[in-house]
């Protein structure tokens, strides 16, 4: 037993843990499960197999992290979880293994932070550098982009995206996709805007951010269609990479995305 590990943690012989790993006390690792270099897993934590995290994570006390998917629909198939580095998985988070009707993978990146009382569910597949605020929730096969961030209590139903570099408010209800590089906010929610704090603070400069908010704006108005928008967006023939990208997200949405407000409601895209 490692001088770094509890002598009340129970871990299953068929786990595998790297060099300098740190498990608390009465914490569970389930056969399964491989845990990378310098990781620390904090005390009555739980993680159970298949499941593979990179090196440097943080799993704090009380987490759940690679339990069964939450799908009625399961049987006990075998399914996995993936975990890059550096992530923090802070108390009473939970992180479930994919279905096989899902694509039987649920997937998180690198350098993520997932505050007490967050939920990553089955299929959902993260990128890198996000923050999941208190209570932050994805539904089953939910894609979050890069940089994105999942306000608190806010809730995002099944097959929806959140862009890259979106920020969601806190208690917001997302059942169409957010876009990318914008804020949406609300329980019916509706698109704010350009995230141009956020995207100053990444380095995005002043030429960038004027042509995002004109996309935005353009996409999100009010008496267009999205093909009608998609239209009027490429006949500008904005070239930037971060306008393209915007461009790619909308024209492959399959539940229509988050719009600006009309008459109090919620445009549908």
């Amino acid at each position: 037993m490692s001088p770094g590990i509890h002598p009340s943690a129970v871990i299953d012989p068929g786990a595998d843990l790297g060099s300098g790993v740190e498990v608390g006390p009465f914490a569970v690792i389930g056969a399964g499960v491989a845990i990378g270099d310098r990781s620390r897993i904090g005390a009555h934590s739980t993680i159970e197999g298949p499941t593979t995290m990179g090196p440097e994570n943080r799993v704090y006390p009380h987490a759940s992290i690679g339990t069964a998917p939450q799908d009625l629909k399961y049987g006990g198939e075998p399914t996995a979880l993936e975990i890059g580095a550096r992530n923090q998985f802070r108390e009473f988070c939970t992180v479930n293994r994919g279905t096989v009707g899902g694509g039987g993978v649920t997937r998180i990146g690198d350098d993520n932070l997932f505050m007490a009382g967050s939920h990553v569910g089955h299929d959902s597949q993260v990128g890198s550098h996000t923050v999941f605020a208190n209570c932050g929730t994805l539904a089953g096969h939910v894609e979050v982009g890069d940089w994105a961030v999942i306000g608190a209590f806010s809730a995002v139903h099944q097959f929806c995206r959140v862009g890259e570099h979106a920020y969601l408010g806190g208690f917001t209800v997302v059942t169409m996709d957010a876009l990318p590089f914008a804020i949406s906010v609300g329980q019916k929610a509706v698109c704010m805007g350009l995230n141009r704090v956020g995207l100053k603070r990444r380095g995005f400069d002043d030429e960038t951010l004027r042509r995002l908010e004109q996309a935005v704006r353009l996409l999100t108005r009010p008496g267009l269609n999205r093909a009608q928008a998609l239209e009027r967006l490429r006949a500008e023939g904005d070239d930037a990479a971060e306008v393209r990208a915007l461009i790619d997200f909308v024209d492959s949405s399959t539940r229509g995305f988050i719009r600006s407000a009309r008459r109090g409601a919620r445009g549908a895209a």
